[in-house]
């Protein structure tokens, strides 16, 4: 399972958000929330009427009027400290995360080939510097040159080093992070205030968070039914003349304040916010909160195979024999022909003849000279001191290599390379002088609990598909031992995006997984686009996600984090829209029971006043919001369920309970008021 980065809520973070939450009662702060803007206005007004209880004429109460402001200023406080809460979680998160950024040092290198010491901000794009044992890697970059371990637990909380290296797609390399071993040569690929930590410090932070289109739509619902009610609320007044009812505005400003929907306007920036920081608590950075509520609607997850599904490394397998060889002598060879071969693939030879009983003698071979790979040859090897040239390299080549020689080809060669090749692996042919040994079955496996993880994303509605370079037989074993959906051979770059293109034309969003520079472009045309930390810097820059863990498997965190955060704005919704029907009948009836004796009918709950009806409503409105913050922040648990069923089920908690809470919430406070005499 995936961990977790946990940032605590210590006390100074909640005294942070309490002085916050009163810095955003300034009117230009407020006007952003419209429903809680309103609040303020009320509040505003029966303030006034609190000192001039005459001064829209009519009959007034003083105290009343001072009770109700005091409850509307209580309500705006709650609101703004929810929203201040979520804001102050993200700057805790950033301040650890700033620990990890400092003044370093680094060894720039000159035109010249000489080095000079400089300061990280003083690095741009382009320059070179030299990382040693034990030194901080100063700015983000890719390794141009060597191969290191990298302490990366500042950035992904993991203790183990990774390994870097230069090429292929996992030579980037973090600013902040430490080399624990060797030495790399590093080309910086950002400017300062530019890099990876700079943009993950602005984003926990929240200040460039944007609202998405479904928050945005929302809001719009929320503006016009506070519209709706404020008409309604207005037209009371010539009505209530009508039948000779005198109507308090204070009275009327508290039952607008009741039926618009204050609740989830309260809380609808910390959902947010607060979705935003569960990602980051998985060690995913969003780019965006669009990413992480698009995540949640995801119909298709396009994986690619190497490094994602699989390790990446291929790493040696087994040895087969063809011909006449005997194990042991291919395993002595295939050992020797790795001898200088320093890529992860030649030391799993090494380590694998080592498991089968080569004595390490075997590797001491005095005077011998390494081959190394060419691109032309396909080859690699080594020229021992006696003369005798070892080979190792795709079959292929070595076929050729020998038929040259004047060597002859064993006729089980082609027939068990196929059959590795079938199995998913590449098998590499061994050559000692003119004769072909056999071969090393290289495998890129599969990483453990990937069937498990698909099986799980499967439950959620949510098809896999792997696309891969290799030949269809290759690829039609990974995807049946990985347990994907569907999988796409032999698929260039451009051959992803068209996939993606496809299922989004037929309606789908579509979610990428990806870590190397080819897939950049998918990862920029996919709705969500999850970069391994591992990874290019074209890969994170293509991306609106980015996993800390390079861990594929973290989309399912992801997805369920989007659905998580839909539920919750959804049922907070609910909630709060079934709260007014509770309020409706607490508040309607106390108007106008005192000038339309019949009205007491509606007094279903028989509060003891229409005062008291009106504070106990009121008092509910202010109370549930806190009550609700900590569900607003962790979120509603999501269990992989069908719509139908997920509806159902969130209509009977949150609709029917949005309805009864009120009703026993206000009754309860009536109760107290009228026990204590306070009305």
């Amino acid at each position: 399972m995936s961990k977790t980065r946990t940032v605590a809520l210590p006390k100074d973070l909640y005294r942070q958000a309490i002085v916050e939450s009163f810095k955003k009662l300034d009117p230009r702060v407020m006007m952003k929330n419209p429903v809680m803007f309103v609040v303020e206005v009320g509040f505003v007004i029966t303030l006034l009427l609190t000192f001039f209880p005459s001064l829209f004429g009519g009959e007034s109460k003083p105290l009343f009027n001072g009770v109700v402001t005091f409850i509307l200023f209580v309500t705006i406080l709650f609101a703004n400290f929810a929203e201040s809460l979520a804001e102050g979680r993200g700057k805790a998160q950033a301040q650890s995360l700033k620990k990890t950024k400092q003044e370093t040092k680094a060894r720039r290198l000159a035109k010249d080939g000489t080095t000079q010491m400089v300061h990280s901000t003083e690095l741009r794009k382009g320059d070179i510097v030299i990382v040693e044992t034990g030194e901080l890697i100063p700015s983000d970059g890719e390794i141009i040159e060597g191969v290191a371990s990298v302490d990366e637990s500042a950035i992904t909380g993991e203790s183990a080093p990774v390994i870097k290296e230069a090429g292929g797609d996992f030579s980037s390399v973090t600013g902040g992070t430490r080399v624990v071993s060797d030495q790399i040569r590093i080309r910086i690929t950002s400017d300062p205030g530019e890099s990876f930590l700079d943009r993950m410090i602005s984003l926990v932070e929240g200040a460039k968070r944007q609202k998405t289109p479904n928050e945005i739509a929302l809001n719009t619902l929320l503006v016009s039914l506070t519209l709706i009610f404020l008409i309604v609320c207005t037209t009371l007044l010539p009505i209530a003349g009508f039948v000779n009812a005198a109507i308090p505005v204070a009275t009327l400003i508290a039952l607008l304040v009741c039926l618009i929907p204050t609740t989830i306007g309260g809380l609808l920036s910390a959902i947010g916010i607060a979705g935003m920081d569960r990602v980051t608590q998985f060690n995913v950075i969003a780019m965006s909160g669009k990413a992480v509520e698009a995540s949640g609607d995801i119909n298709t997850i396009i994986l690619d195979k190497t490094g994602t599904i699989t390790h990446g490394n291929r790493m040696a397998a087994e040895f087969v024999t063809v011909g006449r060889a005997k194990l042991e002598v291919l395993n002595r060879v295939a050992a020797q022909s790795s001898r200088y071969d320093e890529t992860p693939e030649g030391r799993s030879v090494i380590e694998l003849a080592k498991k089968q009983g080569l004595s390490g003698e075997a590797l001491d071979l005095p005077g011998s000279e390494g081959v190394e790979f060419r691109a032309e040859t396909r080859m690699s090897g080594t020229n021992l001191a006696d003369g005798t040239l070892i080979r190792k390299g795709a079959v292929d080549a070595i076929k050729k290599y020998v038929s040259e020689q004047g060597g002859s080809i064993p006729a089980d060669l082609e027939t068990k390379a196929n059959a590795i090749a079938v199995a998913g692996g590449t098998p590499l042919a061994v050559v000692e002088g003119k004769t072909i040994l056999g071969l090393i079955y290289l495998k890129d496996t599969v990483k453990p609990g990937m069937r498990e993880r698909f099986d799980e994303l499967r439950r959620m509605g949510i098809r896999t598909v792997m696309c891969t370079g290799d030949n269809p037989l290759t690829a039609a074993t990974i995807a049946k031992e990985a347990g994907v959906d569907d999988f796409v051979a032999e698929a260039k770059p451009e051959d992803k995006i068209a996939l993606i293109r496809k299922e989004q034309a037929e309606g789908k969003l579509v979610a990428m997984t990806g870590d190397g520079t080819n897939d950049a472009p998918a990862l920029a045309q996919a709705d969500v686009g999850l970069a391994m930390n591992s990874g290019t810097v074209a890969a994170k820059e293509a991306a609106n996600m980015v996993d800390l863990d390079s861990d594929p498997t973290k989309i399912i965190e992801v997805v369920a984090i989007g659905k998580q955060l839909l539920m919750t704005r959804g049922a907070l919704t609910t909630f709060s829209i079934a709260n007014d029907v509770a309020k409706y009948f607490a508040i309607i009836p106390a108007m106008f029971m005192l000038a339309i004796p019949q009205m007491s009918a509606l007094n279903i709950m028989n509060l003891a006043t229409p005062q008291s009806a009106i504070l106990s409503a009121l008092l509910f409105n202010a109370i549930i919001i806190p009550l609700l913050i900590p569900l607003a922040m962790k979120g509603v648990k999501y269990t992989p369920m069908s719509a139908s069923k997920l509806l159902s089920r969130n209509l009977v908690v949150y609709g029917l309970g949005g309805i009864l809470v009120p009703f026993i919430g206000i009754k309860l406070i009536d109760m107290i008021l009228a026990a204590f005499r306070l009305v």
